[in-house]
């Protein structure tokens, strides 16, 4: 069936390409998070290829509809449906409730750092400590963090081998924001999780769970060598609805986002197309732009 299936039809394709050991346990490990989507892949390519996969998914299911591919009426809340298969007595009724009147697309936020956002509470602590107190990063004798035990649950990595895996890192995470006062993508890449000083700082880090904390709340204390102590907590992080990104946020994490990609007057166009997308006539307008600035500046 389409939940084990997979693992038989990826095993016959890795025997057919001849993938050695560690390709077909790879085969069978992207296998296994498109089945489903696992939280054993934080930290590898497959955590952001599961969201990936659920967007293209969509959209292969409704292209398939206009079709005339057919499928159940009931496939969500009928007793095999996905709702009672997954969670078994669940209620479907929340689903359609105050629709149209509400829409969960306005509790979307912007993040603003390159991780996992029960990560950025603590990343945002430690970055407002270094700005406001400006202490000798090389006189830090210990950092101690008081985090949400989700933290600590999800991204508990004591010692990150790459990038991605210094994304599932509260202790990577806490080093570079006191060290850069940044967690944009260059803090996540593998060269930066080997740095010595980053490793230096994240090995003097404890994460402590607190339950009296909220998910968007954290605190962080850094005792120096010589006894003093500096602290700093988070009642909101920013980027949540309590304390969203600005227009200037945003616009700073597409700048950096954008360079090396495209150049700085194209990336300063697609940002003015993306500030007034409702006044467009054409909503292709945007994507054009960008592919045709992509395109000249590859000739």
């Amino acid at each position: 069936n389409s939940t084990t299936g997979i693992f038989g039809a990826a095993a016959a394709a890795a025997k057919l390409l001849r993938l050695d050991e560690q390709h077909t346990a790879w085969a069978l490990g992207i296998a296994a998070t498109q089945a489903s989507g696992l939280r054993e892949m934080f930290g590898t390519m497959c955590k952001s290829f599961s969201v990936a996969r659920a967007a293209e998914s969509g959209l292969l299911a409704a292209m398939l509809a206009r079709e005339g591919y057919t499928s159940s009426d009931r496939a969500i809340e009928a007793p095999r449906g996905f709702a009672q298969v997954f969670m078994p007595g669940s209620d479907p009724a929340p689903i359609i409730e105050r629709l149209g009147e509400t829409y969960e697309v306005s509790y979307n936020i912007y993040k603003p750092f390159a991780c996992g956002i029960v990560l950025h509470a603590a990343i945002d602590a430690c970055i407002r400590a270094r700005k406001e107190h400006g202490f000798d990063l090389e006189q830090i004798e210990k950092v101690t963090l008081r985090v949400n035990p989700i933290v600590t649950e999800i991204t508990g990595k004591r010692e990150p081998q790459s990038g991605l895996e210094g994304k599932f890192s509260v202790y990577h995470c806490a080093a570079v924001a006191l060290i850069h006062g940044l967690a944009g993508e260059p803090q996540y890449s593998d060269e930066r999780v080997k740095n010595p000083t980053v490793i230096a700082l994240r090995d003097k880090v404890e994460a402590i769970p607190d339950r009296s904390l909220r998910r968007d709340q954290a605190h962080v204390l850094v005792r120096l060598r010589d006894g003093r102590t500096y602290e700093k907590k988070i009642e909101h992080a920013i980027g949540t609805l309590a304390n969203p990104l600005s227009d200037q946020d945003l616009r700073d994490k597409f700048t950096g986002l954008a360079e090396g990609i495209l150049a700085p007057e194209v990336t300063s166009k697609v940002i003015d197309l993306c500030w007034n997308l409702e006044h467009l006539e054409d909503f292709s307008a945007l994507p054009v732009a960008t592919a045709r600035a992509l395109k000249d500046e590859h000739a």
